[in-house]
């Protein structure tokens, strides 16, 4: 055997020689290696120098096989050179190794190819269209995270069957089968010059029984029917390395691989898996394997793809591949601590270094730590450490924080059962467990023990799979637990138990609060402090999710940056109509509920409350006309409609509630001969989109009664018959609601004209005491379609109340607008009161103390909303309010305002 002058090699090659028996072999058998790595030590191999290297024997069969062997030498020892030399960090390790594979498997392919289209002509689809064997990189290989003496996994695809076009014809399926044993045997089979790398084929469909190559026909039916948990795992990695029609064969495995809806079974699949695997290595007494021993590489990339599974559906951000890429994400959208992503990443890294040291010494596919004295202080001293109990004692702190966080996301909460087990198996005999649910605190234990038979009796809880049953009978006793430590435990535990059943056919969301204690806890919160929101979350479960991160209590939105994330989610899915209108739905439904949190914690004030879901509502509107603008088939532009959507009542005003429907107007100002009858038609998809039930929920009821001329007038109209309307026709009660009316989305010129109109309008000189009269006339209206007969106060429609104020408000804005410009803003109208007392037009005293009954009823107002409570309440306990709002109409108008409770 040729030996190497030592005294000529570079010091970083005498310096790793001793950690590898295999770089030593090397220079000893192959004289050029010495030479090539000293000439490119300074800098990683990239694939265009490897392709250089092998570029010679491209279209030989043989010497391509010699050279692709001899490649791999190079890549190797030049990789272990930089990397003992602290020049190469992981990153590079893993990248130039997944970069050599891409390259090897390409070359291989082309060549194989070749010589069979050679032999047997190209094959065709039914259609004609030439076909290419779709090679999948699997595992590390996909997420470009190769060991260095990884071997690689592969799934050979095609799209169509068919024949080949040349003489000996056979069919695509025999075409690509052979070709996929000729790539294997190209990389795979040992000569005298080595091996490139070693192939596993078994992650095809059907494993080793499976036929080597299958259609993506084959593929997505596999998926369909036979699919198993941990074959979504491995096809998270899953990367297209060679074909023409990638993005296909990806949009076949991606609704097997990522659940549309969050995927909390996920946890228990994957902990059956790891089980499975810990119960291996312990069979072979494997447990200083880094790779899959406790604490290991495995555990750390279980915990980022557990997260993939569970979240990718709907966080397209994580559907990725490198596993340190997904800890990133995740920290970055609070699913995991930073704290816990810095220690995983260190581990990582460390592991994954000693991974390759240990397969430096002889070029073996190992994971377990050397049992030899002298291969134990190589590795110890090729980490950095002087002797091998200095590393095991690294090591040992890195497993036991990944093994922390491991069980932190992985524990079987229910493993040791309940203390309240016993009552929810008990539960078919109401007088035994009376007595316990009265210890537990509730006050009506006989009508809560009869609900829970009820439940356990009724047919949707009998006809539940085995799996769901399970889940189920492990959750109620914690759901009667958590209801009994709140304040109103049999009103929280009849809304938790509703809210159980809706969910029940969803075993995902029962896993989530079974794997998630927290988010029970938070759960019964919500529901005990508010009706409405145990109804919207059994409406749209999905955002159970939101009850994991820390963050939504003490995060104020971010409109601008929400707005600019949800554009472009619906422009990547663009053109996919019904997903973006299901997209929309989520993501809106997902602020609300970050904003209910926000207000049942008393972190928001009601107006803070109302600002917020008016400015949630514009950005719904002002994200959605674009999108329905660009699906117009027939527009006489491309650019922008100048188009503007006008918001009135509520959301006018920026007094929206959770239920508020939105009052809207649409308004165009464009010469266009078409534009009538085009923007006619975005206004109705406009609609269309805003109030359709989907399946992912509903947005908003819309209100259009109040454009011009109502239910009769054309549903959107231009600027200048807006004008003419507002000026020739409208009643007075449209002037009173164009006082908190305002552009809310669209083209901005339609909006500043629209607001040119409105305080044109509101500035008008009237004639004062008709105006008086025709509000006080509008007003009896409301009275007498709204007459309450009960002896509680309506918060809303009785004297005194809400609409009294605003009504004020609106008149003295009609009145005195013409000469106090400053009464046409939109302010709202506790503002508006306060100005026109300092203006002297009312009491300024009596102003105050107005606008304080105001945003006090209106507290009041949501919180019977909350409960879907009527809104009435006794009138005793807002006397003193309603005294103040009747003593500021009796000014204003001149008439009496009874305030003694309603007949």
């Amino acid at each position: 055997m040729p030996s190497t002058d030592t005294a000529t090699l570079p010091a970083p090659i005498l310096a790793a020689r001793p950690y590898s028996r295999y770089l030593d072999r090397m220079l000893g058998c192959r004289p050029w290696l010495a030479e090539r790595l000293a000439a490119h030590l300074d800098r990683p191999l990239d694939t265009a120098t490897m392709r250089t290297f092998v570029a010679p024997a491209t279209l030989d069969r043989e010497r391509l096989r010699e050279r692709l062997r001899h490649l791999r030498s190079w890549v190797l020892c030049h990789l272990m050179v930089r990397d003992l030399s602290g020049t190469a960090d992981l990153a590079e390790v893993t990248e130039t190794m997944s970069a050599f594979a891409d390259l090897a498997v390409q070359l291989a392919h082309d060549v194989e190819h070749a010589a069979l289209v050679t032999k047997h002509g190209a094959p065709r689809g039914a259609d004609g269209r030439l076909q290419q064997l779709h090679v999948v990189g699997m595992g590390k290989l996909g997420g470009r995270e190769l060991n260095v003496s990884s071997d690689i996994d592969l799934i050979f695809v095609y799209p169509d069957d068919g024949d080949t076009d040349g003489d000996k014809v056979i069919s695509n399926f025999e075409f690509f089968e052979r070709l996929g044993k000729r790539i294997i045997q190209a990389l795979a089979e040992v000569t005298e010059h080595g091996q490139v790398f070693r192939v596993d084929m078994r992650l095809r469909p059907n494993g080793d029984s499976g036929p080597l190559v299958c259609s993506f026909d084959m593929l997505e039916n596999y998926f369909i029917s036979q699919g198993r948990e941990w074959e979504r795992y491995a096809w998270i990695k899953a990367r297209v390395m060679c074909g023409d029609r990638g993005d296909e064969l990806q949009a076949i495995a991606r609704p097997f691989i990522f659940r549309k809806y969050l995927d909390f079974g996920a946890i228990n699949a994957m902990r059956d898996l790891h089980a499975q695997i810990r119960r291996e290595v312990a069979r072979k007494d494997r447990a200083d394997n880094v790779k899959l021993g406790p604490g290991g590489i495995r555990e750390i990339e279980f915990i980022a793809q557990v997260f993939q599974l569970i979240r990718g559906g709907r966080e397209h951000v994580l559907q990725i591949k490198p596993t340190l890429r997904v800890l990133e994400v995740l920290a970055r959208m609070g699913v995991l601590e930073a704290p816990v992503v810095g220690a995983l990443g260190r581990a990582y890294d460390f592991l994954r270094r000693l991974e390759h040291r240990l397969q430096y010494l002889d070029d073996a596919q190992t994971h377990d730590l050397p049992r030899d004295a002298g291969d134990q202080a190589r590795v110890a001293h090729a980490m950095g450490f002087d002797d091998y109990p200095g590393l095991l004692a690294a090591l040992a702190t890195h497993r036991t924080e990944v093994s922390r966080h491991f069980d932190a996301v992985f524990a079987d909460p229910g493993e040791d059962g309940h203390d309240l087990d016993h009552l929810w198996l008990d539960a078919d005999d109401s007088a035994a467990i009376e007595p316990v649910l009265a210890q537990l605190g509730f006050t009506d234990p006989a009508r809560v023990a009869q609900r829970l038979a009820s439940l356990k009796r009724g047919g949707r809880y009998q006809s539940r799979p085995p799996q769901i049953k399970a889940r189920f009978d492990a959750l109620i006793p914690r759901v009667v637990d958590t209801a009994s430590a709140l304040d109103n435990p049999d009103e929280t535990l009849t809304r938790c138990l509703d809210f159980i059943e809706a969910i029940g056919g969803r075993g995902a969301y029962l896993a989530m609060l079974q794997q998630y204690p927290q988010a029970l806890a938070k759960v019964g919160e919500l529901v005990s402090a508010s009706r409405w929101a145990a109804q919207y979350l059994s409406r749209h479960p999905i955002l159970l999710d939101e009850l994991l991160d820390a963050r939504v209590l003490d995060t104020p939105p971010d409109w601008p940056a929400f707005a600019r994330q949800l554009q472009a989610d619906l422009a990547r899915i663009e053109p996919d109509t019904e997903r973006q209108m299901d997209l929309l739905r989520e993501q809106h439904h997902t602020q609300v509920f970050r904003l209910l949190t926000q207000d049942l914690a008393g972190k928001l004030t009601v107006e803070q409350l109302a600002d917020h879901l008016s400015a949630l509502a514009d950005l719904i509107l002002d994200v959605t006309l674009p999108v329905c603008w660009r699906k117009l088939r027939k527009r006489h532009q491309d650019d922008a409609p100048a188009f503007a959507v006008i918001a009135y009542g509520k959301l006018g005003g920026k007094e929206l509630g959770y239920a508020s429907d939105l009052d809207i107007v649409f308004l165009y100002d464009d010469p266009h001969p078409d534009a009538p009858e085009i923007y006619a038609r975005l206004a109705q998809r406009m609609n269309s989109w805003l109030s359709s039930q989907t399946a992912a929920g509903s947005l908003f009821e819309t209100d259009l009664r109040l454009r011009p001329n109502g239910d009769a007038g054309l549903l959107v109209s231009s600027i200048e018959a807006f004008r003419k309307y507002q000026t020739e026709q409208a009643w007075v009660w449209e002037h009173q609601a164009l006082t908190r009316a305002r552009f809310a989305a669209g083209d901005v010129r339609v909006g500043d004209a629209f607001e040119a109109i409105r305080i044109d309008v509101l500035r008008q000189q009237r004639d004062i005491d008709a105006l008086r009269a025709d509000v006080a006339a509008m007003r009896q209206k409301m009275m007498d379609a709204h007459g309450n007969k009960s002896e509680r106060f309506n918060l809303k429609h009785d004297r005194g109340g809400l609409v009294d104020a605003e009504f004020i408000v609106q008149f003295l804005v009609l009145a005195h607008a013409f000469e106090h410009a400053v009464l046409t803003g939109n302010l709202g109208n506790i503002a508006l009161l306060r100005i026109a007392g300092e203006l002297g037009l009312i009491p300024a005293d009596l102003a105050l103390r107005a606008g304080d009954a105001y945003r006090e009823f209106r507290r009041l107002q949501h919180r019977q909303r909350l409960n879907e409570l009527k809104v009435e309440v006794a009138p005793d306990s807002v006397r003193t309010h309603r005294e103040c709002i009747c003593a500021l109409w009796t000014h204003v108008f001149g008439e009496p305002c009874e305030t003694r409770s309603p007949a």
